[in-house]
């Protein structure tokens, strides 16, 4: 009597809805669904015996995420500075202006700063 009853139990469970919308309603072939339930399964156990790596890896990968937006603003600096010093140099008579002055007129121009159009005014 037992085993009919866990027969039944069996066969009134709901299928999950996405095996009721892939499988039944759409018609996706079974050898698909048996390829996802082993990979389900294959995954599952993954994820208990690796759970100190899979922690380990997602927290570097969170941290890269997190720092990413730093460094390429830091990048995108650096390259404004080296184009405004490339500038400068091309298009400005600098002969009295040294290395740190030159830093900053180019770090100035990258942030919007008008000072490169003063090394003109000082020479009139």
């Amino acid at each position: 009597m037992n085993s009919s009853k866990n027969a039944k139990k069996k066969k009134d469970k709901n299928l999950p809805w996405w095996v009721e919308l892939l499988f039944v309603q759409i018609g996706l072939p079974d050898n698909l669904l048996i390829k996802i339930l082993k990979t389900k399964k294959k995954s599952k156990e993954i994820i208990k015996n690796e759970k100190k790596s899979l922690l380990t890896i997602l927290f570097v990968i969170g941290v890269l995420t997190y720092i990413y937006p730093v460094i390429r603003h830091a990048k995108n600096k650096l390259d404004c500075e080296a184009i405004a010093k490339n500038y400068i140099i091309k298009n400005k008579d600098i002969l009295l202006i040294n290395d740190k002055e030159l830093k900053m007129l180019s770090t100035n121009f990258c942030y919007g700063g008008e000072e490169i159009y003063e090394i003109e005014n000082l020479k009139n």
